[in-house]
């Protein structure tokens, strides 16, 4: 059994990407993943590999153009404000179908907001976030043993299919401490080949070009048409969920990251009442779970989505189910963390009375 180490997730998040490959960091300061970069400072350096704390957000992201575009494995990460400084960026480097690695672990929203961990950039993340149309593999990992391990999927797929991916956390995620144990083989760097379209130095071979656009008349429409072959590839081949008691289920709780930890409390305190209730828990936020979703409906026909949040994952539950099942939420924005005991008392009310409507709690 490998060991196992008791670190912070962020801290954790950045050594899993040291371990899947990642040789080039580029980053900008903000609270809560300031850990991040602060971990990578020191760690590359024993890695062999490069760590910049850029100027800006904005630099970060175009320096992680530009590191990408050789083909290395590169990671930058932020919070909120941060993540949507680099948009322009993002969306840059998913035109020119460059795989890297972004994390954004948030923080309470909108604005400037708090430092407490929330869920309100799910849309910004699961959308594409920047202009044009594109996508990002999106994980959620809802504790620091997912933060430690996700890196080497997102890494397997932004490489498979040539896609930016994203790992949403909050503050929350970012800043526990567990134990973790890294299940991945460690990538040795440079083992890894060169992919056939990376720039770098030329020795005599066929001259390559990295770029987001094409002026020629009818190419963009084209690059796009390409582009959305592998994101259905994407649909259906990597789409990532977890489950929890949900063979007996009447109403199935819908939840990720922090908010699925609280839902599971919630599970078993539900069940030892008597209810019967499971958790459903979104992994890959994109592609969203939905022909699993589809299929829970045909046996249960109450779904409750928890989400620290005004309620945003709660459009995909709704778009998934079709009117197939009845969908309740239960909400908390602003960086305010939701308890078991308050998802429970929703519980009762949607199965003992069948309350059709939840809005944010106050």
């Amino acid at each position: 059994m490998a060991e196992k180490k008791l670190i912070k997730g962020n801290e954790a998040l950045a050594e899993g990407a040291i371990r899947a490959g990642c040789r080039f960091f580029a980053g900008y300061p903000i609270t809560p993943q300031n850990e991040v970069p602060e971990y990578m400072s020191w760690r590359q350096a024993q890695v062999g590999g490069a760590f910049v704390q850029a100027e800006s957000e904005v630099a970060a992201i175009n320096m992680i153009y530009g590191a990408a575009a050789t083909g290395k494995r590169c990671m930058t990460s932020s919070s909120s404000p941060g993540i949507s400084l680099k948009q322009e960026g993002i969306s840059y480097c998913a035109g020119a179908d460059l795989p890297l690695l972004i994390a954004n672990v948030m923080r309470g929203s909108p604005g400037l907001g708090n430092i407490a961990g929330s869920q309100g950039d799910y849309w910004q993340s699961t959308r594409g976030g920047g202009h044009g149309d594109y996508r990002l593999f999106v994980m959620a990992p809802n504790g620091v043993n997912e933060m430690a391990n996700f890196p080497h999927k997102c890494y397997e797929v932004a490489f498979k299919y040539r896609i930016p991916a994203l790992i949403l956390a909050d503050g929350i995620i970012g800043q526990m401490m567990e134990p973790v144990e890294f299940k991945n083989p460690e990538v040795d760097a440079k083992m890894l080949k060169e992919p056939d379209w990376a720039l770098g130095v030329n020795n005599g071979r066929t001259r390559r070009v990295v770029s987001s656009y094409d002026l020629s008349e009818g190419a963009l429409e084209k690059m796009v048409l390409a582009r959305v072959k592998r994101y259905k590839q994407i649909e259906e081949n990597e789409v990532l969920y977890d489950e929890k008691q949900l063979e007996d289920a009447e109403l199935a709780l819908v939840a990720y990251g922090t908010s699925a930890r609280v839902s599971m409390a919630a599970v078993k305190m539900a069940r030892a009442k008597g209810l019967k209730v499971g958790l459903f828990r979104p992994i890959t936020l994109w592609p969203y779970p939905k022909k699993r979703m589809v299929g829970l409906s045909d046996r249960i026909k109450k779904f409750l989505v928890v989400e620290m949040s005004l309620g945003q994952m709660v459009e995909d539950v709704r778009l998934s189910l079709n009117g197939r099942g009845e969908v309740y939420l239960h909400s908390k924005p602003g960086g305010s963390v939701i308890t078991a005991e308050e998802v429970l008392a929703t519980i009762e009310g949607v199965i003992k009375k069948g309350e059709k409507k939840y809005a944010a709690i106050k």
